[in-house]
């Protein structure tokens, strides 16, 4: 029991630490957009958002794949408990269709700024702006589901 703790722990940390960049990623499109004729912060801007992009992805794939143990330990580890009781997973599967939004998103902001980098026209800041609270309603309804489990 105690490393499905540890393992639930860790599959926290590590999906706190993608959404730091799911949350952040954004913001620095926000400033790229309102940062026009000033090259060395450009620069500045698109490196550190490479970085997070590729950041992001690493915290995303080990909480994926401490997320499939959790639900799917139970398999192959002895005395592993399951999260999910049979037939009672119907939080999950919207849970997990949140988490594929996100993902969706996560991904169009790193295809935004790729392409700010080879100098194509970013969104208004006004727009980028309104595009940057979708992750948050978003991860209201995946920390809803986990806790609720309404169905």
């Amino acid at each position: 029991m105690q490393s499905y703790y540890w393992v639930k722990t860790f599959h926290l940390v590590f999906v706190v630490a993608w959404m730091a960049a799911v949350f952040y990623l954004p913001r620095i499109l926000v400033n790229l957009s309102e940062t026009a004729g000033q090259l060395p912060v450009i620069e500045r801007l698109q490196l550190m958002g490479l970085r997070l992009y590729r950041f992001g992805h690493m915290m995303f794939g080990i909480a994926l794949v401490l997320g499939l143990v959790l639900w799917l330990g139970y398999k192959v580890i002895p005395d592993f408990p399951t999260m999910v009781a049979p037939g009672a997973a119907g939080w999950l599967h919207a849970k997990l269709g949140l988490v594929v939004l996100l993902l969706v998103y996560f991904s169009w902001t790193g295809r935004l700024l790729k392409g700010a980098v080879k100098g194509r026209v970013l969104p208004s800041s006004r727009a980028l702006r309104w595009f940057n609270e979708l992750p948050l309603v978003l991860f209201i309804g995946v920390v809803w589901l986990v806790l609720a489990k309404p169905f």
